[in-house]
């Protein structure tokens, strides 16, 4: 029995060191899933179609998801496991130039039980804990480069 523990903690611990390969996959006409080797699973489509996100629906989600995570831990110790946040992410596109030119995050917490100064102290730690290790919003900082290639003969007939 000890092996098979060992085995599967050796497994596990494998199977978390592995990088997420991640791909899209048409569905439709302008509709695509998207997937992890995780299993994961999001509907990607245009704007209006009941059930899917759009790519900038995507951004704007990954931007405050990434900045909950980010604040997660200190947040926790602060206020317990419990705690309830809500992250509101908007930011119109500029369809000109295909770009957001800006998106603004606002994080809701009730941090009721904590004095002024307590509140203060917490929101500079989350800020911190944020701008440190919040990749999505680091990356959306500083610009990234992106590169596309074509890989013509991997479609199968």
């Amino acid at each position: 029995m000890a092996d098979q523990t060992t085995a599967s903690a050796t497994t596990t611990t494998a199977a978390a060191t592995e990088p997420t390969t991640l791909w899209v996959e048409r569905t439709g006409t302008r509709a695509y899933t998207g997937r992890s080797s995780r299993g994961a699973e999001v509907l990607i489509a245009s704007q209006g179609v009941p059930g899917a996100f759009t790519p900038g629906e995507l951004l704007k989600i990954a931007l405050a998801g990434c900045s909950g995570l980010s604040a997660d831990f200190p947040l926790s110790r602060k206020l317990g496991d419990a705690f309830d946040a809500t992250i509101r992410v908007s930011g119109d596109a500029d369809r000109e130039n295909e770009v957001y030119p800006q998106l603004d995050e606002v994080f809701e917490l009730d941090l009721s039980e904590l004095d002024e100064e307590a509140r203060e102290r917490l929101l500079v730690t989350v800020q911190r804990a944020i701008d440190k290790v919040c990749t999505v919003g680091r990356t959306l900082k500083a610009g990234t480069k992106v590169t596309l290639t074509f890989d013509i003969d991997a479609i199968d007939a």
